[in-house]
């Protein structure tokens, strides 16, 4: 393992300034690994970059693997850094909250790998239809690949919004597309075929079957249940750093297992006993509004007792 040579990262210390604005304490485990790895192989790589970057010689002719997870985590100069982890950073605070811990590091070790992948399979497809053997030689590092797969699952989960590409409000259902021709022409040297990678492992995920493979290969594990289903139980309490409210256990809970007649039968009960016995109220627990009479009552004692209601008026 190297360190990097000591010089002043404008690029690093920025980002740690913004992780800092956001509180440790705000960011979940998963994004805040992946930041500090990120961080931690920027300044000790284990390899010079050559000799970690992807590409369809390295790692297809030579059989480089290990550059598959190699490539992902090391990156080029600070700024490449900077930009891919306050990325990280946002898309990692919004999908980890929505997907739960273990499924997300589940997807960013899956991505990352099959990103490469992909990546291979395009350049070499380029270099064998365009007839030019260069773009097997096309080496790239860094976590943009499997940022692009990131927004692709975040624009999924939250769709209806709207993007800004370049100042222009752009739908969600498009950005990626926009964001991956915009930094193309903004910043040529960047690598469309990586970036291109990451959407299309994306939409194998949520369009494709990428998402039930991983789910059998991870079967038997309960951890990895599917986190995009609505459960039939949840904890007392979910939500953002902050800001808490408390969730039903079931739809029981709030009508008491009654159907809406009979859910108005009760309130008309209960108003009716809570005037009767002077407004008192009861030791035990009422589910949300609705609960039994110690004893059932006549329909002519519901009588008596409606008249005596509106002789007290």
């Amino acid at each position: 393992m190297q360190r990097r040579q000591g010089r002043v990262n404008a690029g690093l210390l920025l980002l740690l300034y913004q992780i800092s604005q956001v509180g440790l304490q705000n960011i979940p485990s998963v994004t805040l690994g992946v930041l500090v790895l990120n961080i931690f192989l920027f300044l000790n790589p284990v390899l010079p970059l050559h000799e970690v970057c992807i590409s369809v010689n390295e790692g297809f002719h030579k059989k480089n693997w290990q550059r598959l997870l190699l490539s992902p985590i090391h990156h080029a100069d600070d700024w490449h850094l900077y930009y891919n982890m306050i990325s990280m950073l946002w898309k990692g605070i919004m999908l980890e909250r929505k997907l739960k811990s273990i499924w997300f590091a589940y997807i960013i070790s899956v991505f990352s790998v099959l990103i490469g992948v992909v990546y291979m399979v395009l350049e070499f497809m380029l270099a064998r239809i365009l007839d030019d053997p260069s773009y097997e030689m096309h080496c790239a590092v860094g976590f943009s690949g499997v940022l692009f797969a990131l927004k692709v699952l975040n624009n999924h989960y939250n769709p209806g919004r709207v993007s800004s590409v370049l100042g222009l409000p752009i739908s969600t259902k498009y950005a990626c597309w926009v964001e991956l021709v915009a930094i193309h022409l903004i910043s040529p040297g960047t690598s469309f075929a990586g970036h291109l990678s990451g959407i299309l492992v994306g939409l194998m995920y949520t369009m494709g079957p990428l998402k039930k493979i991983m789910k059998a290969c991870a079967g038997g594990i309960s951890s990895f249940t599917d986190p995009a289903r609505p459960r039939d139980h949840y904890s007392d309490y979910y939500g953002y750093a902050g800001y808490q409210y408390r969730t039903p256990r079931s739809y029981y809970d709030y009508t008491g297992g009654l159907t809406e007649e009979e859910q108005l039968e009760r309130a008309v009960l209960n108003s009716l006993n809570e005037r009767n016995f002077g407004g008192a109220t009861y030791n035990e627990r009422r589910p949300y509004g609705f609960w039994f009479a110690p004893e059932q009552h006549s329909e002519e004692e519901i009588r008596r007792q409606r008249l005596r209601r509106f002789e007290r008026r």
